[in-house]
């Protein structure tokens, strides 16, 4: 009728590659990467598992998207002067993002076609670096030196066999019940002396090394501002 004017209704199962890669990480997060297949993807999203492939090539593209979604998630450190704070608060995000992801933690260097979000990243811990006096070298190693340190944390904690929330204590005395009294006198006395203590929390272990390591930076790095410095 003239003068009135029709309005388009999306279709409600319209894909794009955005849904393709959150649906996939939802998968992935609640049953780590096996469980993210074309198949479940096309059955969760409503669609046939060709329709995927107008948005992922392949299974290689997907985990290299849902990678670059992770990587988004993570805080960029910020180019001041401070690199220590900058370094700290983008090592304490990205411990977060990979403990909500967990299936991440081998495959966040493995991209050999990294996308946007990665790219940026790692350009702007690099920048950071530098911004706070680290020259090209001492840049590779902080970020070398770091990046083990979290992503080796990361799947150490993903790994124990306990957590905060279970009897600790109840947990060591099956571990030890074996073997003969006394036998391990250091890790009995380690976990009664301190692992059993109100609110321990392996996560809180975490920070502490973390510090060490940027004041074992900081002191690293003058020694190269020094050599910079132009002689009078």
């Amino acid at each position: 009728m003239p003068g009135r004017t029709m309005s388009r209704v999306e279709p409600r199962n319209r894909l794009s590659r955005e849904r393709v890669l959150q649906a996939a990480m939802a998968d992935a997060d609640d049953g780590g990467l096996d469980a993210c297949t074309m198949r479940k993807l096309a059955e969760d999203l409503g669609v046939a598992p060709m329709a995927l492939y107008r948005h992922v090539a392949n299974k290689d593209d997907l985990i290299d998207g849902m990678v670059d979604v992770v990587f988004g998630e993570v805080d960029l450190p910020s180019g001041g002067p401070d690199w220590k704070a900058a370094m700290r608060e983008r090592a304490i995000s990205l411990r977060d993002v990979l403990a909500r992801h967990r299936w991440a933690i081998g495959l966040m260097e493995s991209r050999r076609t990294p996308g946007r979000a990665n790219l940026r990243h790692h350009d702007a811990v690099i920048g950071s670096l530098r911004a706070g006096g680290f020259d090209m070298a001492m840049a590779a190693h902080a970020y070398s030196l770091l990046d083990g340190y979290i992503y080796g944390f990361a799947l150490t904690k993903m790994n124990l066999p306990f957590d905060a929330t279970i009897d600790i204590a109840e947990m060591a005395e099956s571990m030890l019940e074996p073997f003969p009294v006394g036998e391990y006198p250091n890790l009995a006395a380690f976990i009664t002396e301190h692992a059993m203590k109100p609110g321990y929390d392996f996560a809180d272990e975490f920070e502490y090394g973390l510090d060490i390591i940027l004041d074992g930076l900081e002191r690293a790095r003058n020694p190269a501002r020094r050599r910079a410095l132009p002689v009078d």
